[in-house]
């Protein structure tokens, strides 16, 4: 018997807590560990700045979604979806860390082991300045963050039949 293994989903969130508003993605993984949405076959890990490093966890993953901080000239928290091509193009500087997302795919790229879909959600901050609160137009982008993050995710990874509400209730999807 033949069985085709699943492709693999990796929610990788980076950035640095200690740097006001590069923490976003990390504060909005802790939540997405605690959603009921995200399917149990997916797995959420958290890269920090780690850079580089990531290549090895990311090696075999089908699909990539990376939550970040990320500079693209917007107002403050606003949350940006990009897509493997404009990931390629961002330059160096892309996101707020040293290492740019684009030279981790890189890397993956010539191992032969870039993921077959990759998709960054990004917050633009306001600051990254030393300190460890966000704010406040990017703390209230969290749970926007959140709810990007299971909307891709739920493109990517079928869910479980859903069972059916009980007599006299109506289901509502927002």
């Amino acid at each position: 018997m033949n069985q085709q293994a699943q492709p693999r989903t990796l929610v990788l969130a980076l950035g640095n807590p200690i740097r006001s508003d590069d923490g976003v993605a990390l504060a909005a993984l802790r939540c997405l560990e605690e959603d009921p949405r995200v399917p149990a076959s997916v797995d959420l890990m958290e890269g920090g700045t780690k850079g580089l490093e990531l290549v090895s966890y990311i090696s075999g993953i089908s699909r990539l979604l990376v939550l970040d901080a990320v500079e693209v000239g917007a107002a403050a928290g606003t949350v940006v979806c990009l897509r493997r091509p404009e990931l390629c193009s961002l330059p160096g500087k892309g996101n707020v860390h040293d290492l740019a997302l684009a030279d981790i795919l890189n890397a993956l790229r010539l191992l032969g082991q870039e993921p077959q879909e990759t998709v960054l959600l990004g917050v633009q901050p306001a600051t990254t300045e030393l300190g460890t609160s966000m704010s406040q137009s990017v703390a209230v982008s969290v749970p926007l963050l959140v709810e990007a993050a299971v909307a891709q995710l739920s493109l990517w990874v079928p869910r479980q039949a859903v069972q059916p509400c009980a007599p006299g209730y109506s289901t509502v999807i927002r």
